[in-house]
């Protein structure tokens, strides 16, 4: 397979090295561009990043396995990433993850087999006046409960290619 950005994401990426001293500083925002562009981070996909910045793909490989939002391994169209730290355990995060779990018969880092969701606890969304919270893709979903996750799943499940 050729993994190639796109014309504007390789413009993002000129854009973005014309900040940075050396090419290589520019990693993690590459890495962010690949996530969005392919959906994950593969090892082409590492190795073509590797070029571009001219940096080691064996550096690239520990960034991407040390950084928890860099996804190595393919998600789901849903990435829902459930918040599992102290004010969110202490608001019922843990009984909010059982029950996605239950709801799409899947449990943490896994995929359902249509490629529609994948689940997984997180350390720290940052939202801990609003607990208990997941991200879902890029967007957050706060005060959760039982019934606020099955109107979230049920709006997701109705959602095409063209709309995610």
């Amino acid at each position: 397979m050729d993994i190639k950005f796109s014309e504007d994401n390789l413009k993002k990426l000129e854009a973005i090295k014309e900040h940075y001293p050396v090419s290589s500083a520019a990693l993690m925002p590459a890495l962010w561009l690949v996530q969005k562009q392919f959906g994950w981070i593969s090892e082409d996909t590492m190795k073509y990043i590797s070029k571009l910045l001219d940096i080691p793909s064996e550096q690239i490989y520990g960034v991407v396995k040390f950084y928890t939002m860099l996804n190595s391994v393919p998600k789901g169209k849903f990435h829902l990433e459930v918040c599992t730290n102290i004010s969110c355990m202490l608001r019922g995060s843990y009984d909010i993850l059982k029950y996605i779990s239950e709801k799409l018969n899947i449990s943490s880092g896994e995929t359902t087999p249509d490629g529609m969701f994948t689940l997984n606890e997180v350390e720290c969304l940052g939202s801990c006046g609003t607990a208990p919270a997941m991200q879902v893709n890029d967007h957050y979903e706060e005060n959760l409960n039982k019934e606020k996750i099955d109107k979230i799943i049920e709006s997701l499940s109705m959602k095409t290619d063209k709309n995610p």
